[in-house]
């Protein structure tokens, strides 16, 4: 599994992850044995939310004796957001999660609480141990660079958006900014939500197409696409042991100019929306 440098944190984490959301309505004992197959195959990035329901507590039964493996990150809710709330809810999610710290965290998505207020908790977490970094989620260019102006430049680790074949609007000025600022972009949902392309749709051909070549799979390709330029991390999730192995095979495909030219055709940019996507 092919890492790389995780914003300007010092640390480096796997290029394919493993996200939890709805990991926990399944079987839990298939879930817990996803995501270990998933740390014995690289995948060490797991990211999770206070919002997830239960998957902070499979995630702890997963990461059990491997914590130091583990690149985790956890997130809070923006009602949480406050100063006060913020630090409430990380030692919440720590409490979940078995540990004594995280490596990241973020901000779910911007809320009605000041992103000065949110930084200093961020800030404090830091400095108590409790954190390695901090980052947000859902944020458009407009947003970050407001943020940046509150933290000081250097100090978001990441942006955690909306990222997969047909919707790449984050291409346009997110990950630019990203980028121009040292900042990791993690794409959250990167086969979409229930609508991978099918076999027989134009793009889906594509896709078959260019697997056939490096003996992979679509979503393999998929994910090699949308990781291809340099701060780009994905965390799709997986509920069995099998998708999780589908998912690490990823990270050791490279693909060349022409396939990127080739689904670049197929699913094109498309114009930059009014605001960003978010699920």
């Amino acid at each position: 599994m092919k890492q790389k440098p995780f914003g300007q944190t010092g640390q480096k984490t796997s290029v394919v992850g493993q996200g939890t959301w709805y990991i926990d309505h399944g079987d839990r004992k298939s879930a817990v044995t996803a995501l270990r197959c998933g740390l014995d195959l690289g995948m060490t990035h797991i990211d999770t939310a206070e919002m997830y329901g239960d998957a902070e507590l499979v995630v702890a039964e997963a990461i059990n004796g491997r914590r130091d493996e583990v690149f985790l990150v956890s997130k809070v809710l923006p009602s949480n957001a406050s100063r006060k709330g913020t630090i409430q809810a990380c030692d919440r999610s720590l409490k979940r999660l078995k540990t004594d710290r995280l490596d990241c965290y973020l901000l779910h998505w911007r809320g009605s609480y000041p992103l000065e207020d949110t930084v200093a908790a961020f800030e404090e977490l830091v400095s108590a141990g409790k954190i390695g970094s901090w980052g947000i989620s859902n944020f458009d260019a407009g947003d970050l660079a407001e943020l940046a102006d509150v933290a000081g430049e250097g100090r978001i680790a990441c942006n955690q958006v909306l990222y997969h074949l047909n919707e790449r609007a984050i291409e346009h000025s997110v990950i630019p900014w990203c980028e121009a600022h040292g900042v990791a972009v993690v794409a959250y949902s990167p086969f979409g939500h229930d609508d991978f392309p099918s076999p027989q749709s134009a793009g889906g051909k594509v896709l078959q197409q260019i697997a056939a070549r490096y003996n992979a799979t679509p979503r393999q390709v998929a994910l090699s696409f949308l990781t291809r330029q340099p701060p780009v991390f994905a965390i799709p999730k997986a509920s069995s042991s099998s998708h999780a192995a589908e998912n690490a095979g990823a990270g050791n495909i490279t693909l060349t100019d022409s396939d990127i030219a080739a689904l670049d055709k197929a699913f094109p940019l498309g114009r930059e929306p009014r605001s960003l996507p978010m699920l």
